[in-house]
């Protein structure tokens, strides 16, 4: 060998040796084994210098080094206890550490949560809302079912009746916002956003795409949420920041002219990771298979979180919803025949609407929470949201049946009502708790003491006006009196004379819903009936969670201040009332992954909060206030089991519940016009939820319930012993998706789900418990097909609802009011991850 090929191998040596590296990689999971995406990785020198990456999906990181040397990785994700090693590098060599178990840290559990979840699953293991803090669903003595943002991606479901139809003893009473929980209804007029009470009229359906989960929780929780339904509560937990930078962009059309398109970012904003942010907007502009119904809103939800250390957090969202579209106030029935009601006798795309019908709303939400740990044992934990929130309503509707001179029913002609009405609401509420844990080498105890305040307040100048009766001949409204004819104006049609109605009618034969002149109709000021309202309630609580060896319990005590004026800053009536309400909940470990638990829980509404639900009570207009009636009662036992799979890839749930309520606020049985409270109801029944990975690309969720809901005392002797209105006594739900894993199909994954509703009546007439509607059960399929191209980030899903097009009704009020489901319709999307 020459000279200068010895120069040249030796340069050529050198540079090589220059330009080593070193690998470090690794898997990181949590105890239950399931991936964590965007922990953090940092690896440090002696000379402190500093190289970090994030774990990526799959859990996996990977990190190239330059130099020799002894060096410190650290990983850490919060929630977690830090993992740390050193390590000793050579050159050129690299090291695999294998699967890393994150462990699950009580100390640094956010207590509030202000940062994003990370799994992409179905399963959601924790709940913030159940008991003020976080604990582990299957901790909490309580059913608790959740609906993931991935199930929510998977089933299409943009709106939240198609949120929790996987959930066990859950069904839509109608078209609107409006559940039957356990075999009762939701009397509450108002939501649950993160923890906290909100309050608007449920016409319209609320938006998805910007929730994290939808939590169930079954059984009344006033203790936690105060004013609380007692067959559960529906909270809706919003997307909080990541620490890992996420984009998606979502178009969606469809059927019935179905536009919509979201958008979700979020990331960190410093090099740190103390500053997050995350943005989510959604459009919808959509049309039905309803007559003249439409429905579009738009939907902004930026939010911010600040991190500094391990000790504080901070959180603040802000969300702007405004939704206008019809208010579909169901499908109007031929009168009954013989007592009998047929539901095929108009077609389900009946509505009584016109086409210059509106309903607008707007809604501005500003939330936020803090957290601080002063010690390892002690810490302090506030929460505000103040809401804001108008409607504006011009609508008809069904009023009643058309009736002839001599006060006959025409079964094919409706009496419209006509309604404007336009005002506005603000909410403000306040938590605050303290919380200190103790730990021994036996015992674990929580202990949390806190006050909540909220104020909810109608504002000055409300309006409202009505056409509603028939017209008398001096020009005013009232109901018909055949024995009085001549003193109503009167009409023929078809050979048959009828009392002319204040607003319109509709003819079932022959459907009218273009726009409607309304100047000649006899239009009633009722803007009395809507004066300036103040209602504010003071809840504080204590509670103790404490753990000795398996055994645990949850213990709760809340005293409840309620004030309803009247009339407020006018001819003010002011109406007090107070209650305590105790939890008792109690776990026993089987074994590692089974626990056994028994809960005693009570509830406390005041009927301010239930009146306007009611679907008896429209006359507390005509009341001073429905608070001056005993609040709703409610009492919960239950006992359950609740168990983890296949190493925490499935979550399993089991109850046996008995509910009673009592006080119930009803229109008054001989004066339609006036309310009162009466009768006790029950609902006693079982269910079962089950989610998670079956197989690594199988995903399911299903579930199981039987209710028997029944009236136990009532004014009117025929209700006793009646199923009470809206409630199944069977549901039952299933959802799976299976992602092709073979080489020729491993970019397409299929869903496929069913839904079954035992039949249930409609709810009852305060009169005559013979005036309802019994509605059929159904069982409906749904479909999807996903297509996800490797190293794209985009997927296709054509989802395909109500499969085979079956005809079924959601539930209803009356034979005026039915709820029909939606026929076979379809929808695509294309979202696309960056």
């Amino acid at each position: 060998m020459n000279f200068k090929n010895i120069v040249f191998a030796i340069l050529l040596l050198t540079i090589q040796l220059g330009f080593s590296q070193s690998k470090i990689k690794g898997k990181i999971l949590d105890s239950e084994k399931i991936a964590i995406e965007g922990a953090n990785i940092l690896l440090i020198n002696k000379a402190n210098k500093q190289k970090g990456v994030t774990s990526n999906s799959e859990g996996n990181f990977s990190i190239e080094i330059h130099q020799s040397g002894i060096y410190n990785i650290n990983i850490s994700y919060i929630g977690f206890e830090t993992y740390s090693k050193e390590i000793t590098l050579s050159s050129n060599q690299n090291i695999d550490l294998g699967t890393i178990i994150l462990e699950d840290s009580a100390e640094l559990l956010q207590s509030i949560e202000v940062i994003g979840r990370v799994r992409k699953d179905y399963n959601s293991d924790y709940s913030f809302s159940a008991t003020k803090t976080a604990i582990k669903n299957k901790e909490l003595p309580q059913a608790v079912a959740s609906v993931t943002k991935e199930l929510l991606a998977d089933r299409q479901a943009f709106q939240l009746v198609d949120a929790v139809k996987t959930v066990s003893s859950v069904a839509a009473t109608g078209l609107y916002n409006h559940y039957n929980i356990r075999g009762i209804t939701q009397a509450d007029d108002g939501q649950v956003l993160n923890g906290m009470r909100t309050r608007q009229y449920y016409f319209l359906q609320p938006i998805t795409s910007h929730l994290e989960r939808v939590e169930v929780i079954k059984g009344p929780s006033s203790v936690t949420f105060s004013s609380a339904d007692p067959g559960g509560t529906v909270n809706m937990v919003t997307k909080k920041p990541l620490a890992e930078k996420r984009s998606s962009i979502g178009f969606t059309t469809g059927s019935f002219g179905t536009l919509r398109a979201t958008a979700d970012f979020t990331g960190p904003l410093n090099e740190e990771k103390t500053l997050l942010y995350r943005f989510n907007a959604a459009y919808q502009d959509a049309d039905s298979f309803r007559d003249v119904i439409n429905n579009n809103a738009i939907l902004i939800n930026p939010s911010l979180s600040y991190v500094p250390n391990e000790k504080t957090s901070f959180n603040v969202e802000m969300i702007y919803n405004n939704a206008e579209g019809n208010l579909d106030r169901g499908q109007p029935i031929f009168g009954s025949i013989n007592g009998e009601y047929d539901i095929d006798s108009t077609p389900i795309t009946m509505s009584v609407s016109a086409s210059n019908d509106h309903y607008k709303t707007n809604e501005l939400i500003f939330m936020a929470n803090f957290s601080q740990k002063f010690t390892d044992n002690f810490g302090f934990n506030a929460q505000f949201m103040k809401q804001t929130w108008d409607e504006d309503l011009a609508e008809h509707r069904v009023g009643g049946s058309m009736v002839d001179i001599d006060g006959n029913v025409i079964p094919t002609l409706v009496r419209l009502r006509y309604d404007e009405r336009q005002q506005f609401w603000e909410t403000n509420n306040f938590s605050a708790y303290f919380n200190y844990d103790i730990k021994t080498e036996k015992i674990t105890n929580k202990f949390l003491v806190g006050y909540d305040a909220s104020r909810w307040e109608r504002k000055i100048g409300a309006g409202w006006f009505r056409a509603r009766r028939y017209l008398t001949v001096s020009g005013g409204q009232a109901n018909f009196d055949p024995a009085n004819a001549d003193n109503f104006q009167q009409m023929t049609i078809d050979g048959v004379t009828m009392p002319v109605p204040a607003g319109a009618y509709f003819d079932l034969e022959n459907p009218f819903n273009g726009a409607r002149d309304t100047s000649g109709y006899g239009i009633s000021n009722l803007s009395q009936y809507l004066p300036a309202n103040l209602n504010s309630s003071n809840g504080f609580y204590i509670q103790n969670q404490f753990k000795v060896g398996k055994f645990s319990a949850l213990l709760n005590l809340r005293y409840e201040t309620f004030t309803d004026i009247f009339d407020y800053k006018g001819d003010e009536q002011e109406f007090k009332t107070s209650a305590f309400v105790p939890r008792i909940g109690l776990t026993y470990e089987v074994t590692k992954d089974i626990s056994a638990y028994a809960t005693y829980l009570e509830g406390f509404q005041p009927h301010t909060n239930t009146v306007s639900l009611s679907p008896t009570a429209e006359g507390f207009f005509w009341s001073a206030s429905p608070a001056k009636f005993d609040p709703l009662e409610s009492t919960l036992y239950e006992i359950g089991a609740k168990g983890e799979f296949l190493n925490g890839k499935i979550f399993a749930n089991f109850a046996i519940f008995n509910i009673t309520q009592k006080n119930i606020l009803l229109g008054d049985t001989y004066d339609l016009d006036n309310l009162t409270t009466r009768g006790e109801q029950s609902s006693r029944g079982f269910e079962t939820d089950i989610s998670g990975y079956v197989l690594p690309n199988l995903q399911l969720t299903a579930s199981y319930a039987y209710t028997n809901a029944t009236i136990e005392e009532d004014a009117i002797a025929e209700f006793i012993g009646e199923r009470i209105g809206g409630s199944p006594k069977h549901n039952a739900n299933f959802w799976g998706r299976y992602d092709f894993v073979n080489k020729t199909l491993k970019e397409i994954g299929i869903g496929f789900g069913a839904q079954y509703l035992g039949d249930r009546y409609t709810w009852y007439n305060p009169t005559y418990a013979t005036d309802r509607v019994l509605l059929p059960e159904y069982t409906v399929f749904d479909a999807a097909v996903y297509y996800k191209p490797d190293n794209t980030g985009i997927q296709l899903t054509l989802k395909v609802n109500n499969l085979f097009d079956k005809t079924y009704w959601l539930g209803g009020l009356n034979p005026s009011r039915l709820g029909p489901g939606t026929p076979r319709n379809v929808l695509l999307n294309a979202t696309y991850n960056f």
